[in-house]
């Protein structure tokens, strides 16, 4: 038999709508850290502390490091994202993400480097790993990650072929590189809500309930088979 031992859990989403879905009703505290509302809750043996961060990769950072402090053995950010068109789906694990603006602005374009390495010189992108979490049917990808909500369809090309990613948000690999700084690992479940394109405004906010419930419901499953 398997013995499940017990984690705690931090679990980071860019908007409300997202923190709202994970267990609505599932009885918890609030606490206010760190000018964060965190919600406190069990889920099958494991200790939870879902915050929303904020739309961006500083808010995200911010959150990271606060629930971090507390002590962790797992950070997962969950939510929604935009679709580069690569895989089939509506809801995936995240296997890596990369930063999608970090790199070398120069006349013949625009040039990616890891995030946090000198942006000079020879250009390589190593992605930033996600820790295995239980299989539950989803397809893996690889999500990209920019301060800026994206609604071009050329840029979105861009990170597709030079990045190799699938997915796009404004979050996850600033999660992803403060983790790897701390040792914690980190997971990612991540719904589409549109496709990075002209009409990713309205998509987004058509779409954002059922595509947040989806990310939620699937990392609730996730969460009670670790």
């Amino acid at each position: 038999m398997r013995v499940i031992e017990p984690m705690r859990i931090g679990i980071i989403t860019g908007v409300e709508q997202e923190a709202a879905a994970f267990l609505p009703d599932q009885p918890g505290t609030t606490e206010q850290r760190a000018g964060l509302s965190i919600r406190h809750l069990d889920h099958a043996v494991h200790s939870i502390a879902i915050t929303c961060s904020g739309v961006g990769k500083v808010n995200a950072t911010h959150a990271t490091t606060t629930l971090a402090a507390a002590g962790l053995d797992l950070i997962m950010i969950i939510g929604t994202a935009g679709s580069l068109g690569t895989i089939a789906g509506d809801c995936f694990i995240l296997a890596d993400a990369v930063q999608g603006d970090y790199g070398a602005a120069r006349s013949e374009g625009f040039t990616h480097y890891t995030a946090g390495t000198w942006p000079i010189g020879p250009a390589q992108v190593h992605p930033f790993k996600a820790c295995a979490i239980p299989d539950i049917g989803l397809p893996l990808a690889r999500i990209a990650s920019s301060d800026c909500f994206l609604e071009c369809p050329s840029q979105a090309a861009l990170l597709r072929n030079q990045l190799g990613a699938d997915l796009v948000d404004m979050e996850t690999a600033a999660l992803a590189q403060v983790a790897g700084k701390l040792g914690l690992p980190w997971a990612g479940i991540k719904a589409t809500t549109d496709d990075a394109n002209h009409a990713s405004g309205g998509d987004f906010m058509d779409n954002l309930v059922q595509a947040a419930k989806r990310a939620a419901q699937a990392a609730e499953q996730i969460i009670a088979s670790i």
